[in-house]
């Protein structure tokens, strides 16, 4: 990583320091500080006041033993992790992770990415983001239920309406929702809106299963509208990943060919089927090669790398960090791609990125992509405020101006520090910029 500011290289060299091979922290802080050049360059007073030395550094981590019960009766434990990130704008707000690649690492990088994708979605949330390294695959709900109410019981200590909201992520729906909701109103004796993501019947908003997924097709069409005058209408698109993101991205993108999960890729020359995925995914929790089973005409492929070789005009990475290499960006150019939006946190790998931008792909980053669940997470956060409850479309007509929003507020400081339709540095510096002005006025305490 190189810098053209001394202040940057030094930032980044402490941070290196603080956190030794944690690598994918280290990759998104590194992306942000390169965004910010300019900032320093216009923004002395930031960098007098310490504002980026300050934001790099969690204001509170926490990290706890998460014993629990199996069916046959033998103790497990794993380990969980809430990173409560930057409050500056608002309480914490991020999801919490179930799987067995979440370690510290991973979840200060998605807390970190946290601040400005919420900031983006110019709702008053700071960052944070939780998990475990537990994995609910597999599992039966009673095992899930007893790891959810071990590790909601440590959790509840340090969350609240006013203080810490988490949310869902991966290994984390409705179900998992529910059993930690209710463990928490059982230990604080008290019905608040402290998670989001919750059941219709006790507090959750509509549109919120959908909302990432819609909110990253909302933001890919602005993005095509606005920048090369095309539309969704028409073409085909690849979609990785077969969870909550893909799913309803799926449902919003018009010629959806290929889906992916952790072991292969699907292909359907004739569209993929979303009922089929919902049936396999949603309600039976298996795996997306048992598409081929149901479906003529459909393949499955081991290894998830190879779905970015698959033709289409629009790639939707929405599966996991660093899963579109730089290898993956040359097979999509080649393959005629004209915009790239990321669904998942930090799906694709510098080299990536730079490659794609390089060859004039349109380029979405997640945290200005993929902000449609938190967006709606906060409109939950509202509606959980004032005992009411939104209709659908109230709720994705509020998602779909969010969405607009932030691609215009990303494109217009792309635009007005030298960058213009550069969207990662546009939505670094717009999400920056939000917060760096909260923790100004605010003094040294944050």
């Amino acid at each position: 990583m190189t810098f053209k500011s001394e202040y940057l290289a030094r930032v980044y060299d402490d941070v290196c320091k603080r956190n030794p091979n944690e690598k994918e922290f280290l990759q998104a802080v590194g992306e942000v500080l390169e965004s910010l050049e300019p900032v320093v360059e216009r923004r002395p007073d930031i960098v007098e006041a310490g504002i980026i030395d300050r934001i790099v550094e969690p204001e509170r981590q926490i990290i706890f033993r998460v014993p629990w019960v199996d069916d046959s009766g033998k103790v497990r434990v794993n380990r969980g992790f809430r990173i409560q990130f930057n409050s500056a704008i608002g309480p914490y707000k991020g999801g919490l992770r179930l799987h067995p690649s979440v370690n510290a690492s991973v979840i200060k990088f998605l807390g970190f990415e946290q601040i400005f994708k919420n900031s983006l979605t110019g709702l008053p949330m700071g960052g944070g983001k939780g998990g475990s390294d537990f994995d609910p695959k597999g599992k039966s709900d009673a095992e899930v239920m007893r790891f959810c109410q071990s590790f909601m019981t440590e959790l509840s200590k340090h969350i609240g309406a006013d203080t810490d909201v988490p949310a869902g992520d991966i290994g984390v729906g409705a179900r998992e929702i529910g059993f930690m909701y209710g463990q928490y109103k059982r230990l604080r004796n008290e019905f608040t809106g402290v998670l989001t993501g919750k059941g219709l019947s006790y507090g959750g908003s509509l549109a919120r299963t959908e909302a990432t997924g819609f909110g990253l097709c909302y933001f890919t069409q602005e993005m095509l509208k606005c920048m090369k005058g095309e539309f969704f209408e028409g073409k085909t698109v690849v979609i990785s990943g077969s969870g909550n993101v893909a799913i309803y991205a799926c449902k919003k993108a018009t010629e959806l060919v290929a889906m992916s999960n952790f072991n292969g890729y699907i292909v359907d020359p004739d569209g993929i089927k979303l009922d089929v995925v919902k049936q396999i995914k949603e309600v039976e929790r298996g795996r997306i090669k048992e598409y081929v089973e149901r479906v003529d005409g459909a393949t499955y492929t081991e290894g998830c790398h190879g779905i970015w070789t698959v033709k289409c005009d629009i790639a939707l990475p929405c599966a996991t960090q660093n899963e579109l290499d730089g290898e993956s960006a040359d097979a999509l150019i080649a393959n005629g791609v004209i915009a790239v939006a990321e669904g998942a946190n930090m799906p694709s790998t510098p080299e990536a990125i730079a490659k794609l931008q390089a060859a004039g792909v349109m380029f979405g980053p997640a945290k200005a992509a993929n902000a449609g669940g938190v967006a709606v997470s906060g409109l939950e956060m509202s509606q959980n405020s004032e005992r009411l409850s939104w209709t659908f479309e109230e709720v994705d007509g509020k998602l779909h101006d969010i969405m607009v929003n932030i691609f215009h507020n990303a494109y217009n400081a792309s635009k007005e520090y030298d960058h213009e339709g550069n969207l990662v540095v546009g939505a670094n510096i717009a999400g920056f910029l939000k917060v760096a002005d909260a923790m100004m006025w605010q003094g040294v305490a944050y």
